[in-house]
């Protein structure tokens, strides 16, 4: 068994609470569900929200799904000029026997733009399940293409497109 990382991102249309909630356990939800995954799978997450989001931490979200036993932090993403706003981001690190190719990536809400080039974004919920990452920005690593805000990305399985932004 291999211990992996997985990212995705959502959106929120204004910052209340329980907006924040409902829309990190949806992230929660798909991005378990995506990968096959049980909360024993799940060793610890952190979270990401934009400085327009303060009313809620996300953390709360993973805990009202039974997350009780997972190590969770909560942190400001950085500000970048132009980034999209209202948008908490995750990179959960689990134990699973998929490879990195086999890992799905979820972005819902609009944030799929944060991870597929402009020519492929859907604009509806994305679950990346392709290439390894080559480059857009998002918070939390760095990706060949991509400038994320702290460690590698070696889990990305997106569609290898640049993001249309900051992620």
């Amino acid at each position: 068994m291999a211990v992996r990382a997985i990212r995705g991102a959502t959106r929120v249309d204004v910052d209340a609470p329980e907006q924040v909630l409902q829309a990190t356990r949806e992230l929660l939800r798909q991005l378990l569900d995506a990968n096959g995954l049980a909360v024993d799978d799940v060793i610890s997450i952190l979270f990401t929200a934009t400085r327009d989001l303060s009313s809620q931490a996300p953390a709360l979200a993973a805990r009202q799904l039974g997350l009780a036993g997972v190590a969770l932090l909560c942190a400001q993403e950085m500000e970048v000029p132009g980034s999209m706003p209202r948008v908490v981001r995750l990179m959960a690190h689990v134990e699973t026997e998929r490879t990195r190719a086999e890992l799905c990536h979820v972005y819902l809400r609009g944030t799929e733009v944060l991870r597929a080039m402009p020519e492929t974004a859907t604009g509806t919920g994305a679950v990346d399940t392709g290439a390894v990452d080559s480059g857009a920005t998002d918070s939390g690593a760095t990706d060949s293409a991509a400038t994320d805000t702290g460690a590698t990305d070696s889990a990305a399985t997106d569609t290898g497109a640049r993001g249309g932004g900051p992620g």
